[in-house]
């Protein structure tokens, strides 16, 4: 059905969609080239919600020479009319003779109704290259769509002996400069960065994207799991840009009122003893359209949504020293008591990152 040449743009395609990790969120990351007579004519990718999709981009670069071409996509054209005007029918009155995408849209707005349009003004349409690919450029994306959930992605950081904070709570830094640069990227790519009151009150984190060099960035949302409404007024994130979300239970107004400051909210969610219900967390912050959610948290959260079943990915840090076995462990896991009970975990990647090792591992289910 494909042949080496499709494989090869659609492969193009993927690499320019990537150029929107950082940017394109909530939107899904897309890539398009269009190829005539075996050249590429257009190029383009979605930069950010609002602007232009990929395919415009490729088809105001391609200008004439898009009629009779093959336009390569790494998701379905758009068919509904949101921010912008539909994919589908640019492509469509551009005269293009070919589309090829990588994956259907799981928008339900969407849904294969942009492949059908194409069909029916006469285009030759298929689907299914690299499909693989493109949906690990946007799990979050695709999983909010199925689920109404965001991707969540816990990243952890710990010692050849599986320590994360010393026994006094010091805890940097376990990992060097070119990890915690690689955790700035995580950070970058996500919808929000996730964290506890805990981890606030110990650390005062700043929690936002600092990556030198990388043009115009989105800050995504802070979010802090905060039961009990501890949050310091003088909290630095506070007085950052972009949006900081105080989740709660409390129902302390005038607390809640002082909090609220610049972009920072506070919004209660429902709790069980006092304590906010996760799943209401994530129902939450998956409403608000968050696609992928970047947590930096202590071993009890971090346990907590691991135990709940709320774990997309782990991404751990493994730095070559030794913090010996009075030093804080990864995870709070009550319960686990015997071997059957383990958490069964599919390493998907392994590579260093300056001298230490970053493990990329899905949750087995």
């Amino acid at each position: 059905m494909f042949v080496a040449t499709d494989h090869r743009h659609m492969a193009r395609a993927l690499q320019l969609a990537a150029r929107g990790l950082f940017t394109a969120d909530p939107n899904p990351r897309v890539g398009c080239v269009l190829v005539r007579d075996g050249q590429v004519v257009g190029e383009g990718w979605h930069v950010r919600t609002g602007e232009p999709h990929a395919e415009i981009h490729a088809l105001a670069q391609a200008g004439e020479r898009a009629r009779g071409a093959t336009a390569y996509v790494s998701l379905e054209p758009c068919s509904h009319h949101g921010r912008t005007p539909p994919c589908s029918t640019a492509l469509i009155e551009a005269g293009v003779a070919r589309v090829i995408a990588a994956m259907e849209d799981p928008n339900p707005l969407v849904a294969g109704s942009g492949l059908a349009a194409l069909r029916q003004a006469g285009i030759e349409v298929s689907s299914g290259l690299l499909a693989a690919e493109a949906e690990q450029l946007n799990p979050g994306f695709v999983k909010r769509m199925h689920s109404g959930l965001p991707w969540v992605r816990c990243k952890l950081a710990m010692s050849l002996d599986g320590r994360t904070a010393m026994a006094s709570g010091e805890s940097r830094w376990i990992t060097g400069a070119a990890a915690r640069r690689d955790v700035q990227r995580l950070r970058a790519r996500s919808s929000a960065v996730l964290t506890g009151i805990g981890t606030v009150l110990a650390d005062d984190p700043s929690m936002n994207v600092r990556l030198e060099d990388a043009g115009e960035l989105r800050q995504p949302w802070r979010v802090v799991l905060d039961s009990q409404l501890r949050m310091p007024i003088a909290a630095r994130m506070l007085d950052l840009p972009g949006s900081t979300r105080i989740l709660t239970v409390a129902t302390d107004a005038q607390k809640a009122a002082a909090l609220t400051q610049g972009e920072a909210s506070v919004v209660t969610l429902p709790g069980q003893d006092d304590r906010l219900e996760l799943a209401a967390v994530m129902g939450y912050l998956g409403e608000q359209q968050l696609n992928e959610i970047h947590v930096e948290a202590g071993p009890t959260l971090c346990g907590a949504l691991l135990q709940a079943g709320l774990v997309d990915e782990l991404v751990i840090y493994l730095a070559p020293h030794l913090m010996g076995d009075a030093a804080r462990g990864l995870f709070h896991l009550p319960g686990l008591e015997r071997m059957e009970q383990r958490m069964k975990l599919n390493i998907a990647d392994i590579r260093a990152v300056g001298d230490d090792w970053r493990i990329t591992a899905t949750i087995e289910t």
